[in-house]
């Protein structure tokens, strides 16, 4: 077992202490005194951690690596490496140069996001529920999850505060898999690995071991671990192991690598169209994702407020 590995172990030993002394409290029993101490060890770990991930990275310096689209159709991007290095704000599980990806059509249909009600809405709602996942390349299955529930989006105030606060804190404690939901990893050879997570339940269509065609199905579109609405997170990373993998630089061929709030049309063969690359804006229904800062204009509702 590497050190990083253990340190990732030992930091979520250390969170589910401190939810478990603070739930106590809530029932009559002081926190003891080290408590604190016990708060502060996660926190120093995901910390240091994050500046070695970056130091390696900069010292690495790899050159975008080529691959397909995931997806085909019209989609958006958010939470992109084409506006922000690491595009959700961390290094951790490997998402440095992580995408979040959801279908907006044109008009956008989606329900807005909503201040106080409803609370939550069922993923029917959104297109991109059971939307094909795709494998970006020839590959072999390593890693495969396909058992958790999708659960009803978190597009109101009250259900996201509720997820930034509690929910993502309880899922970083217990693991990635809680984080990224039901998901599939890919060895692409080389030392690269695609990482598809939030996958919908029951839809995986691969094992491990098995290999895989570029542009085939693997999975679909799902609403599972931390994620506010039904949408797809890709990202390449240099092991199979979201404890102690490094982000990886891709980018789609004849898409390239799309910004925050903009609009592509993706195909399987992954040929340039002229509608490749729209520069479009999703329609403003909500706040700003909770690792971006303001905008001066409304963003799409946050598809995934991960660690």
């Amino acid at each position: 077992m590497s050190v990083r590995k253990l340190a990732m172990i030992v930091a979520r030993c250390c969170l589910l202490c401190v939810a478990v002394l603070v739930l106590a409290m809530f029932v009559g029993r002081p926190a003891p005194a080290w408590t604190l101490i016990l708060a502060l060890i996660p926190i120093a770990v995901f910390v240091t951690l994050g500046r070695l991930s970056a130091a390696a990275l900069k010292a690495a310096d790899r050159a975008p690596l080529e691959v397909l689209p995931p997806v085909t159709g019209r989609w958006t991007a958010l939470n992109s490496p084409a506006t922000k290095v690491p595009s959700h704000g961390v290094h951790s599980y490997g998402q440095t140069y992580a995408v979040d990806i959801l279908v907006v059509p044109e008009p956008d249909t989606r329900p807005p996001f909503a201040k106080l009600w409803p609370l939550a809405r069922g993923n029917g709602h959104y297109p991109a529920f059971g939307a094909p996942v795709l494998a970006v390349a020839d590959a072999t299955v390593v890693r495969v999850l396909d058992g958790r529930r999708d659960h009803l989006t978190r597009t109101s105030l009250p259900a996201l505060v509720w997820m930034m606060l509690v929910e993502s804190a309880v899922r970083d404690a217990t693991g990635p898999s809680w984080i990224v939901g039901n998901h599939v990893i890919l060895d692409l050879g080389d030392g690269v690995f695609a990482g598809y997570a939030h996958l919908r339940q029951g839809s995986v269509t691969v094992a491990p071991g098995d290999t895989v065609r570029a542009g085939q199905r693997i999975a679909d579109c799902g609403n599972t671990g931390n994620s506010t609405e039904p949408h797809l997170h890709f990202q390449l990373m240099d092991g199979p192991d979201l404890d102690t993998a490094r982000g990886v630089p891709f980018t789609w061929r004849g898409v390239g690598v799309p910004a925050n709030g903009e609009a592509f049309t993706a195909r399987a063969d992954g040929a340039l169209t002229e509608e490749s690359r729209e520069g479009v804006a999703p329609q403003a229904d909500g706040p700003p994702q909770a690792d971006e800062p303001p905008a001066p204009r409304k963003e799409t509702a946050p598809a995934e407020p991960l660690d």
